[in-house]
């Protein structure tokens, strides 16, 4: 049982229809094309539409992950569904996931770690399979940020978009060596006292009911670069590996100056660097998986390769998750 390893059998994603790009933006707040590609990386996000509900995006990417991995939904006894924006208070919104694909064992719950949610959630889902509660997992991170922004202001309204994406877990033995395929370590933090950097204000137990995002830009920036090279580095250093040994950075989409200072930390090439972030913004939880999705997609990522993937959000949390392709 000790053997097992979490292999990646497949990966899938949704984006909503309707695009907003910053010239759109530029109509609605004091803002300009030009100055958030500077600031962030970011042309246009996409937004869902107004009868559509975080697991609905969620159930779509989870639909083809499953045709991706070649996995029915009846094969599936986990569902760990990464969302700061649910349905529901409760019930957990990865329970509507399990209904809408029919799926009618196992378990589903949901993880809140923001936009480190995905890379939590791989964790729990690599630890249940690997010690024998689970044979194949759904692991998704889906958000309708577009929810929770103030459109009055610019200093966050521009960055954050909505979007899914999901990965097909199964177990399969392994050895222990860093050769084998699958999730070789998970390493996650995080420090409460930085509460005030990222929040939304209000929710149901506060005087306040859910208000709005809201962050410290600089701050936020500041812990993100040192955080994010020091967990890929613990990564690394846990798996006897170097920076010369990643095939692919697949980073938390959430700003081009971020990620850009993260990879020259580790003195990583920007070549490696797996980048969504100019036609989806920061969609929390989901820019992991969608980024992964994408790069699958395109054929970049391939059998054997080497990823690293990583994320910091508000908490602040912030983990890494060291995976042979």
């Amino acid at each position: 049982m000790n053997n097992r390893r979490s292999v990646f059998l497949g990966v899938g994603s949704y984006l909503p229809e309707k695009i907003l790009t910053n010239d759109d933006l530029s109509r609605m707040v004091d803002t300009s094309d030009e100055w958030i590609v500077q600031r962030a990386g970011i042309r246009e996000r996409r937004i869902a539409a107004d009868d559509q509900l975080t697991s609905d995006l969620a159930t779509a990417a989870a639909r083809q992950a499953l045709d991706n991995a070649g996995v029915t939904a009846d094969e599936v006894d986990l569902i760990v569904l990464a969302t700061a924006t649910p349905d529901e208070v409760f019930p957990a919104t990865a329970t509507r996931v399990q209904a809408a694909l029919g799926m009618t064992r196992g378990a589903a719950f949901d993880i809140q770690a923001v936009c480190s949610g995905f890379i939590y959630a791989l964790s729990v889902a690599d630890s249940m399979i690997r010690c024998g509660q689970a044979e194949k997992a759904l692991v998704i991170g889906a958000e309708t940020f577009s929810r929770i922004l103030d459109w009055d202001d610019r200093a966050t309204c521009v960055l954050f978009g909505d979007g899914a994406g999901a990965a097909v877990l199964g177990a399969a033995p392994g050895t222990g060596a860093n050769t084998d395929r699958g999730i070789l370590s998970t390493h996650l933090h995080s420090d409460g006292r930085h509460h005030d950097l990222l929040y939304v204000d209000g929710g149901p137990s506060s005087p306040r009911r859910t208000g709005y995002l809201r962050m410290k830009g600089r701050e936020v920036f500041r812990h993100a670069v040192s955080n994010l090279a020091g967990v890929v580095s613990e990564a690394l250093a846990a798996n006897d590996l170097s920076v010369d040994d990643i095939d692919w950075l697949v980073p938390h989409q959430a700003n081009r100056r971020i990620i850009d200072g993260t990879a020259r930390k580790l003195g990583l090439d920007a070549s490696r660097v797996i980048l969504t972030l100019e036609t989806h913004g920061n969609t929390s939880a989901a820019s992991v998986p969608l980024a992964l999705a994408a790069a699958t997609a395109e054929g970049r990522i391939k059998k054997g390769d080497l990823l690293l993937m990583e994320a910091m959000g508000g908490g602040i949390t912030w983990g890494a998750c060291l995976v042979r392709w």
